[in-house]
């Protein structure tokens, strides 16, 4: 039976990644942690594929809808950043990114992938999970996705800012209602 993540201190994680500025950084939980940043750290299973594209240029264009909120966005795969940045040097008509403003982080060895519970191990790749950390580090909010389902940036988004309340949300809440 998998164990409960949610409500718990997020798994940490360190890992090499392609930043906004095409150059290769580490990025770590305790780093945005530290800053006093919310993460939403989200897995895709390949680079130069069909879904993934569309999912990291949506959140590529609402960045700063994230980091008005104080959060740091941080999108993983098992492909190396040398593969993320090949496919962000590739213009989105050709099936790339082009520029993304937020690191493409490389789990290479499948660590992190496997510690949020997403890793298809006999194919090495991860599937779509979205988690949502607090600056104190725990897990707040998390989906996982089949492959071939996208995730939806307004969503994302909304439950970000409902877990900042600090309040009780009801269902179909959206920014600027009123909480329980």
């Amino acid at each position: 039976m998998a164990e409960r993540m949610v409500a718990k201190q997020a798994p940490r994680f360190e890992m090499e990644a392609v930043m906004p500025n095409k150059e290769f950084q580490k990025v770590s939980l305790e780093e945005n942690m530290k800053n006093d940043k919310w993460t939403v750290l989200f897995f895709y299973p390949m680079d130069f594929t069909f879904v993934c594209p569309t999912e990291i240029t949506a959140i590529s264009d609402r960045y700063d809808e994230f980091e008005d909120l104080d959060a740091v966005v941080v999108g993983a795969s098992t492909d190396t950043v040398h593969t993320h940045l090949a496919w962000i040097n590739t213009s989105r008509d050709d099936n790339g990114l082009g520029d993304v403003s937020y690191p493409l982080a490389a789990d290479t060895n499948h660590q992190v992938s496997k510690d949020y519970g997403v890793l298809i191990e006999e194919e090495g790749i991860a599937l779509r999970g979205l988690f949502i950390i607090s600056p104190e580090g725990e897990l707040k909010h998390a989906t996982v996705n089949p492959d071939e389902v996208g995730r939806d940036v307004d969503e994302t988004l909304r439950v970000l800012q409902a877990l900042q309340t600090g309040g009780l949300c009801p269902a179909n809440w959206k920014p600027g209602q009123d909480t329980l």
